[in-house]
């Protein structure tokens, strides 16, 4: 049914330089605000008000399809022009749509970057649920992602799912010591590839970007650096090496 997250929404001012940013982040030339990357797009919408990640888009083959399947799977949904917009109350208060898509859109032109030192794809997005249980019936059971990993670490007092979806990881993330409740779940965090991660460190400190230094990623063969400014708000980290989901 889905085979894609076909992109992100952020709502961002434009006036406050939400695209600009994203432009030095990526390097990349961004067109009506909206970026390709090569597995994902991200979509700047303006809003003056606190900058925020709003919105998850996933692809389907089918919007006819998958409407039919997610209502028979307790999960209903609202055509609004060329898209299907689920409930919030199924989706637990995340805005999801499903979009129709064929083939791989090209991704944006590069801005003063070589391939290397640019942000090429999405690693994984991160949502944080209060209540996991209830993340893997709804992603995993509802939606169809492919539950690869469930695993608790104590030292991060974090829990973590991660369902595959195409190319990249949606990552649920609940805080272990909240205890688990009925709040709703809320979309949080973008981690990015990049083939190359201290050639994209070197640019992004020469642009003026607020970086972390490089360290050793949670997987083996990965290195991550932590991205303080030009995120609009969006807890961002940068990932390259090896190590794959």
């Amino acid at each position: 049914m889905i085979t894609a997250l076909d992109h992100v929404v952020l709502r961002a001012s434009f006036v406050d330089g939400a695209v600009s940013a994203y432009e030095t982040m990526f390097g990349r030339r961004a067109q009506d605000g909206r970026f390709r990357l090569r597995n994902v797009g991200l979509v700047i919408e303006d809003e003056a008000a606190t900058a925020h990640l709003s919105a998850i888009v996933f692809a389907t083959e089918s919007l006819d399809d998958a409407a039919r399947l997610l209502e028979r799977r307790g999960v209903p949904g609202k055509r609004e022009a060329e898209r299907l917009v689920l409930a919030r109350a199924a989706t637990h208060e995340v805005p999801i749509a499903l979009i129709e898509r064929a083939g791989e859109p090209q991704p944006s032109s590069l801005v003063g970057a070589d391939e290397a030192a640019s942000i090429v794809a999405l690693d994984h997005m991160v949502i944080r649920s209060p209540n996991p249980e209830r993340a893997i019936a709804f992603y995993g059971s509802r939606l169809g992602l492919d539950l690869r990993l469930d695993r608790s670490n104590p030292q991060w007092n974090t829990r973590l799912l991660f369902f595959r979806c195409g190319d990249l990881v949606v990552e649920i993330a609940h805080d272990l010591n909240a205890g688990v409740s009925d709040k709703p779940d809320r979309i949080w965090g973008l981690s990015w590839r990049t083939p190359d991660v201290a050639r994209c460190h070197a640019r992004l400190s020469k642009a003026g970007v607020e970086l972390s230094v490089p360290r050793d990623g949670r997987r083996s063969g990965t290195q991550v650096f932590t991205v303080l400014s030009h995120t609009a708000n969006v807890p961002t980290i940068v990932i390259g090496g090896l190590g794959r989901w």
